[in-house]
């Protein structure tokens, strides 16, 4: 398929993600998500971020496999993880669930620099290759438990899990910088819910459910 043609069905899955966000906006808290969360959906090549064969499906509002049983989330998902970060041009973020990059790559559009860390090597080689190959030089990444985060590089503004826990991972909450913010999703597999989690300027923590979601679990090393 020509550019121009991932051109044009990007910019119909944003307005589908416009769309969504309008119908869902009781779930959420707004009608409307972020204009420059908006703007980065649509200049990244989410079909750099699938397996060649499903390229061609890759701006429909639907997660797709990845391989190892894992998948990358729906747009409508990211973009609404990303816009709940709330994530600012000087930040510092930490993702946790690395994939095959694609969230990684909407973060390193809006923010100062992204660690991520992803616990599957083969998946964690696929992403480094394909955010090199996109330029994105603010993107930094190791193979890892990410649910004890990268204290090297903490604490962080904003942390992002893609993966599913039923408790938020204490080392992640340590991490996380007073005034910062973090998306992911909790509880059980068959209930849980988007959370974000605000750590105020004196390190309280705040926590919000919001809406229902279904994500694959954190997985750990044992």
């Amino acid at each position: 398929m020509k550019e121009e043609h991932f051109n044009t069905l990007r910019r119909h899955m944003v307005e589908v993600i416009g769309i969504y966000a309008d119908l869902l906006g009781a779930e959420i808290g707004k009608h409307e998500l972020d204009p420059r969360v908006l703007a980065a959906m649509g200049r990244v090549p989410r079909h750099a971020f699938v397996p060649a064969p499903l390229a061609l499906h890759a701006y429909e509002n639907t997660p797709l496999p990845i391989g190892f049983e894992k998948t990358i989330s729906q747009p409508f998902i990211v973009a609404v993880m990303t816009d709940l970060l709330d994530p600012g041009p000087d930040d510092v973020v930490l993702e946790v669930g690395t994939g095959l990059g694609y969230q990684a790559a909407i973060l390193a559009e809006l923010v100062r620099q992204v660690w991520t860390v992803e616990i599957i090597e083969e998946l964690a080689n696929s992403a480094e290759e394909r955010l090199r190959t996109l330029g994105c030089r603010n993107v930094e990444m190791r193979i890892g438990d990410g649910s004890t985060g990268w204290a090297e590089h903490a604490p962080f503004d904003r942390i992002m899990v893609t993966a599913g826990a039923e408790l938020v991972p204490p080392a992640l909450l340590g991490q996380l910088k007073p005034g910062g913010r973090m998306v992911i999703p909790t509880g059980r597999p068959d209930s849980q819910k988007l959370t974000l989690v605000e750590k105020s300027a004196e390190g309280e923590l705040g926590f919000r459910e919001l809406m229902s979601v279904r994500f694959g679990l954190l997985e750990t090393m044992r």
